[in-house]
């Protein structure tokens, strides 16, 4: 039976716990070494974001402190770079580090990066079927309704395709973070792997919530009797 309880859905979805788990061990790791050290710059994440933007012609992008922890992102529709507390006012590597990231965003949204512009598309999809999705494939079930279910396979899968589109984007967005830190002298060579395992470590997170995301899919697929499984 289909249900919230399935086993089989957690033989699925192992491989991505388990790699979840340990991106999130290797982000706080990560973080906690970055943030002992000051940077020899000297500048907050903040100072830091506001560098890149100056340093790259960027225009009417804002820089903004936002509560929450690890809360930072770019906002692309108001052109604001949102940090979080600690990396605002942090003056650390680790805040150098997700700053410089989120000004890559920026950076890509200034020169039109295609996978970005298909990223931004995507949210109000993706969204709305991963709110969905599960509804409609349970209801699918209770009813034996094949229709049903695929819909709500369908919608599912835009979930999918934003968690592929989204990998590259983030991986640029550190690769961007990696290089204006060391052009601009805002880290030194050796304080560059220290950012970098930060940047990875995040990166990390991404492909473990796209692995999941895959796993879920075909999880749903072999529920359905595409793969072999059935609705017992």
């Amino acid at each position: 039976m289909f249900g919230f309880f399935d086993p089989v859905y957690l033989l699925f979805l192992a491989p991505g716990m388990i790699l979840a788990a340990w991106a999130q061990w290797k982000v706080k790791s990560a973080y906690a070494e970055a943030q002992q050290y000051v940077p020899s710059s000297g500048y907050s994440g903040a100072e830091t974001a506001a560098a890149i933007i100056e340093q790259t012609g960027l225009e009417n992008v804002r820089i903004e402190p936002v509560e929450g922890f690890l809360s930072d992102h770019y906002d692309p529709t108001h052109k604001v770079l949102r940090l979080s507390p600690e990396v605002y006012q942090g003056r650390s590597l680790a805040a150098l580090g997700i700053a410089a990231h989120e000004a890559g965003h920026a950076l890509q949204d200034a020169s039109g990066y295609p996978l970005l512009v298909l990223r931004n598309g995507l949210v109000p999809l993706a969204s709305v079927g991963g709110n969905v999705s599960m509804f409609l494939i349970m209801i699918g079930f209770l009813l034996a309704s094949m229709q049903m279910i695929l819909l709500g396979i369908i919608a599912f899968s835009a979930t999918v395709v934003f968690q592929l589109v989204n990998l590259p984007v983030e991986f640029d967005a550190s690769r961007r973070a990696k290089q204006l830190l060391s052009d601009m002298g805002l880290v030194s060579a050796s304080e560059a792997p220290v950012v970098s395992r930060v940047l990875s470590a995040a990166a990390m997170t991404y492909v473990a919530a796209t692995i999941t995301s895959i796993l879920t899919l075909l999880y749903f697929l072999f529920r359905a009797g595409l793969l072999g499984g059935r609705d017992e």
